[in-house]
């Protein structure tokens, strides 16, 4: 006879309860590990997406939404700057921006508007009515500013192959173009690659020299748009000198190509110029 297995009835209960004890640790292990091993962990609870959709109560979102509009006024208010100071906008105030002034006019009232101790640089503005518009002209007094002229040699180009660009005009003669060439790329995006339609390649560049000098300027609208920006003088100069070169530079752009003329000074507020007047 085999053997025989004798169980004890007190002892049945506990085998009963260890039994579902192990049951329940299996399945637990089976969760966190997974039954064939490498399966992933399965998350209990709420997904992200909703999470997303619980709507929270209203006293928190307007409270939220009251923080938010906040943070926005404030950044709204560091990044927002006046414009111009007070004293500009009072100034401004006393000009009337739908009239167009007559040249001496125009002239008597920027004398007024000056704010600065400074010998302010007075600056005309046209709008032409096309692109291309360009010339040369002396003005009878100059432009009060101090313009650094070169000729192009040897020495000068070497400087300026090294990027040292110490002169605001470049003359060269037109037997120097093809050592100019080698500085094109960098003289031609500054505009001062020399050129015989600005009066810059010419055949006796030491007579150039001395009427830019004496106040001979280039003018001529932008690439992109009909409008010139120009300095026709200093303030120190009077009413009478800075009408002069204003008048002969309106002659010399032709008041038919020209749309509109704004005066200024470094400091002012732009004055509208009837130049038919």
């Amino acid at each position: 006879m085999g053997k025989i297995k004798v169980r004890e009835l007190g002892n049945e209960i506990l085998e009963n309860k260890q039994k579902q004890k192990s049951k329940q640790k299996n399945k637990e292990k089976k969760l966190v590990k997974g039954s064939k091993g490498g399966e992933r962990v399965v998350a209990v609870g709420p997904t992200e997406e909703e999470i997303a959709k619980i709507e929270l109560p209203k006293e928190q979102v307007e409270e939220k939404t009251e923080v938010k509009v906040k943070t926005a006024k404030k950044k709204f208010k560091k990044e927002k700057k006046a414009p111009h100071s007070k004293s500009y906008m009072a100034i401004a105030k006393t000009l009337d921006k739908s009239k167009k002034y007559s040249l001496l006019e125009g002239l008597n009232i920027l004398e007024k508007l000056k704010r600065s101790k400074l010998d302010e640089t007075v600056e005309l503005h046209i709008n032409t009515t096309e692109t291309g518009v360009s010339g040369t002209i002396t003005l009878p007094h100059g432009t009060g500013k101090l313009v650094r002229v070169a000729i192009a040699d040897d020495d000068v180009l070497a400087k300026v192959e090294q990027g040292k660009i110490e002169f605001d005009i470049l003359l060269a003669n037109p037997t120097m173009m093809p050592k100019l060439a080698r500085v094109a790329k960098i003289l031609g995006p500054r505009g001062l690659m020399p050129n015989p339609k600005n009066a810059t390649l010419v055949k006796d560049p030491e007579k150039a020299a001395e009427n830019f000098k004496k106040g001979q300027m280039n003018f001529k609208t932008e690439a992109k748009a009909p409008i010139m920006h120009l300095t026709v003088g200093k303030m120190s100069f009077g009413a009478k000198k800075l009408s002069e070169n204003i008048s002969a530079l309106i002659d010399a752009i032709k008041k038919e190509k020209i749309r509109n003329v704004t005066l200024k000074s470094t400091m002012s507020p732009g004055i509208k110029l009837d130049f038919l007047l």
